[in-house]
């Protein structure tokens, strides 16, 4: 587990130290707090890697650490995390004033009663949300959507799927991939295929029998997925547009369409844990996520749709990452309840009927 103090790894102990901490931190060439009124610390619970370093250079520099707030990223991994929450949530005070979770988390995290209700009033930025991103324990900071995918080396532009319904299709028998860690979205695509609803999964069942019937070929991660794409072992699936737009980036012929069931959005976000020590700047950070230019940057940086509407994202970016006014009002959002509540049963299925 890393801690990080405005983009410096460094010791909690280092972290806490006072005047002469930050003299050291002058040293390393880090931004002049002394410039701006010393507001206080706030401690982010996030992934690391580029999203980490993505979260400092367009949310934390230009929006809070410019503004006299000390940013700490206390980075591992979403389970790691988590845990920890659910350790400290009898505590009168936790280490940690934000956590980076999935939408899925954010709802499991507020149903165990370790995070508060978001108070909107308290973000000035909230007007401009989009509705689909408001959670009752959460705030979406970027998104994507899974969409039909294909290498139109292997799949003609003409033949493209532009529906789940399509992607599905028996017909490309050996032609489809589909990615064993991504049960649970591609059962609710699957039902969305098949006439079903996001908590009516049990017609795609049927859909995804056929497509295995049909020689489809299983892949164990998105990346092993990615390369089958690249290798041409297969040419449909169905991933999150996002992940195309990194594929992309790195050489690989893939292209993708907004299905016409309406898409399922994959929602990354922050929440507040009920023993925040600085829910001031809890609330702090959470406005400047939604900045539109915060937005806008990591939607350059790594291919997710901004939250807010009032974001300006190029028009060929946009066509590359994004979605229609009319697609994204028919974002099919699951149901984070339901899916919490019937994991077991679906992965079982998964595992004995479909993979078996």
């Amino acid at each position: 587990m890393k801690t990080v103090l405005n983009g410096f790894e460094l010791s909690r102990r280092r972290v806490l130290q006072g005047a002469g901490g930050l003299a050291g931190a002058a040293a390393l060439g880090m931004p002049n707090l002394a410039l701006a009124e010393d507001k206080g610390t706030i401690i982010v619970g996030t992934w690391g890697g580029d999203y980490a370093r993505l979260l400092h250079k367009n949310i934390e520099v230009p929006f809070l650490i410019d503004k006299g707030w000390k940013v700490v990223q206390d980075q591992a991994g979403d389970p790691q995390r988590r845990a920890k929450m659910m350790a400290e949530r009898r505590l009168p005070r936790g280490t940690s004033d934000v956590q980076g979770l999935s939408a899925s988390n954010i709802y499991q995290m507020g149903a165990a009663g370790v995070c508060e209700p978001i108070d909107y009033s308290q973000i000035p930025l909230a007007p401009h949300l989009l509705d689909s991103m408001k959670y009752e324990f959460g705030v979406g900071q970027i998104y994507s959507g899974m969409v039909p995918v294909y290498n139109p080396d292997v799949v003609p532009d003409a033949e493209a799927p532009k529906s789940y319904k399509e992607a599905f299709d028996p017909k490309w028998g050996a032609k489809m991939g589909i990615i064993d860690i991504q049960y649970q979205y591609t059962m609710v695509a699957a039902a969305l295929a098949a006439g079903g609803t996001v908590t009516d999964i049990e017609p795609g069942k049927e859909v995804l029998l056929a497509a295995r019937k049909a020689g489809c070929r299983i892949y164990p991660t998105n990346e092993a997925f990615a390369q089958g794409l690249k290798a041409e072992e297969f040419g449909v699936g169905i991933m999150w547009k996002a992940r195309t737009v990194q594929w992309q980036n790195a050489g690989i012929n893939v292209k993708s369409n907004a299905p016409t069931e309406g898409t399922l959005p994959y929602v990354s976000g922050f929440s507040i844990p009920k023993n925040a020590p600085n829910k001031e700047g809890a609330y702090a950070y959470l406005n400047a996520m939604l900045e539109p230019a915060a937005q806008e940057n990591f939607a350059v940086d790594m291919g997710y749709n901004p939250t807010i509407d009032n974001a300006d994202i190029p028009a060929e970016l946009n066509a590359r990452i994004g979605f229609t006014p009319a697609e994204i009002a028919a974002l099919a959002p699951l149901n984070y309840g339901f899916l919490t509540d019937h994991d077991a049963e679906m992965k079982e299925w998964w595992d004995k009927e479909f993979k078996g």
